[in-house]
């Protein structure tokens, strides 16, 4: 069973990459509709009279209509969403990059919620919680039999409010409580470090609305610490995406001025846009913050490190960086997620999160259900790549849109490869950390980083001797 809980947290990373979806913001829903279709509204009209009259128990009529708009949404694609007041709020706090809790990135293992890392500065940081933790208790509420969404949900709440976890540390063999208060927390998307001599590591994990700023912090850091870099490794794993210019940002830091980062394409006007490496598509407050970066960084050796949890957003980065031969990609394929949702606000607590686009690289490729091939393929492992297979990506989620070009192929493998992917995983989930082969991101177990330096230096790559790119795959109606 344990073996099983911890699968499942692996595999629900892959799909929350379809989560964060590239973004453009609009304040209000547009002003002209399409006429209705009177037959079918009429038969919408009768189902809701008979759920009214004749259903066993009373049905609340707001619940109802707030049901339908949800359903007629969610059929289109997996990103376009009705936000009803609460999820709207979530969903902001989710792109600011801020919310009120407790302060800890965290995921399943038997059952229990397992502290992935706790975010530096936050009041579980402050009381000591380590990565490896097992919450068993949240207040007077036992873990086991709560989903994650329910074990945030009793974390979160207001500022300067308290909540008691029960936390059971594994190394230690032993059990302990800790008081925490809830205060608001900032996600730290961007991380960086000098991994050898010369060379930086720079990891963005979501796009949001202070991923430019930090990013170019993290430049201008690293060019202090190093004057003189030889080359810089972008690290953007698993990252699941977010917002549309700090793409562009992230991607106007290393292009020269004014080049195609993205194109986009749908129905509206307002969707046929070009994106480019300027400060009018991606500065916010008319700040720009790349504006003290030095000249060096349009110039030196860049590594982009993709994998398939790499989506939206991620996508937008390296197939501009790839398209311009300013980088080179290692990795794997990536999730594949070419489409851009529009927000757009149906009154003060409610809006519409719909797919308006797709988008294309600035040489015309839609990477929709497909996603960006690297330009050289490397195991997540020495071993090989390991547990690639168990990740969700695009064309694995129901009702995925195509790509418009061209026809999509199943890859009947893919199960196969799902389930030696199980097994691997099983076998290592019984080792201690330290032993699994799956090392830390930005560590000196980080096979894939080791690779990228090696290119950066000239040295030999162990490239992938089984991966193959992934065709797009048709999805069954």
């Amino acid at each position: 069973m344990g073996a099983k809980l911890k699968i499942a947290g692996f595999v629900a990373l892959g799909a929350v990459a379809g989560a964060l979806t590239t973004m453009q913001l609009q304040a209000v829903a547009r002003a002209s509709y399409a006429p209705l279709p009177l037959e079918e509204m009429q038969q919408l009209a009768a189902v809701f009279g008979m759920i009214k009259s004749d259903y066993v128990e009373p049905v609340d009529e707001k619940k109802l209509v707030t049901d339908a708009i949800s359903g007629m949404v969610s059929g289109l694609d997996p990103h376009s969403q009705y936000f009803d007041k609460k999820s709207f709020r979530e969903f902001r706090e989710g792109t600011t990059g801020k919310f009120v809790g407790i302060g800890i990135e965290i995921g399943m293992e038997d059952g229990l919620v397992k502290v992935v890392s706790p975010i530096e500065g936050s009041p579980a940081f402050r009381a000591g919680l380590k990565s490896g933790d097992l919450i068993t208790r949240i207040d007077d509420t036992p873990v086991k039999g709560l989903t994650i969404d329910q074990a945030v949900k009793r974390m979160r709440g207001e500022p300067n409010t308290k909540v008691s976890l029960t936390v059971f540390r594994k190394d230690e063999s032993r059990s302990f409580p800790v008081s925490l208060m809830r205060e608001e927390i900032r996600q730290q998307s961007v991380r960086s470090k000098i991994v050898e001599p010369g060379y930086a590591w720079i990891r963005l994990s979501v796009f949001q609305e202070r991923t430019l700023d930090d990013f170019a912090k993290k430049i201008e850091e690293a060019y202090k610490a190093e004057p003189n870099l030889k080359g810089i490794v972008l690290d953007l794993r698993n990252d699941p995406g977010g917002l549309l210019d700090g793409a562009v940002g992230v991607s106007a830091a290393f292009l020269p001025s004014n080049v195609v980062v993205t194109t986009t394409n749908g129905q509206v006007s307002d969707s046929k846009q070009s994106f480019n490496a300027a400060p009018e598509f991606y500065a916010r407050r008319g700040a720009d913050p790349l504006r003290r970066l030095p000249e060096a960084v349009k110039k030196v050796p860049l590594v982009v490190l993709v994998n398939e949890g790499s989506a939206s957003a991620s996508e937008i980065v390296a197939g501009a960086l790839q398209d311009h031969k300013r980088a080179t990609i290692m990795g794997s394929q990536t999730f594949g997620k070419g489409s851009v949702q529009t927000v757009r606000s149906l009154g003060p607590d409610t809006g519409l999160k719909l797919t308006t686009a797709r988008y294309y690289t600035p040489s015309g490729k839609s990477i929709q259900a497909k996603g960006v091939v690297p330009d050289v393929m490397v195991d997540e492992t020495l071993e090989g790549n390991l547990f690639a297979a168990l990740r969700t990506r695009e064309a694995d989620l129901e009702k995925h849109l195509g790509s418009g070009q061209g026809a999509e192929v199943k890859d009947d493998s893919r199960e196969k490869a799902r389930d030696e992917a199980r097994k691997r995983l099983e076998e290592d989930a019984k080792k201690p950390p330290a032993e699994r082969r799956l090392g830390e991101f930005g560590s000196d177990r980080d096979f894939q980083l080791q690779q990228a330096l090696n290119h950066l230096k000239g040295r030999t790559v162990v490239a992938s001797k089984t991966m193959v790119e992934r065709k797009p795959e048709t999805k069954k109606e």
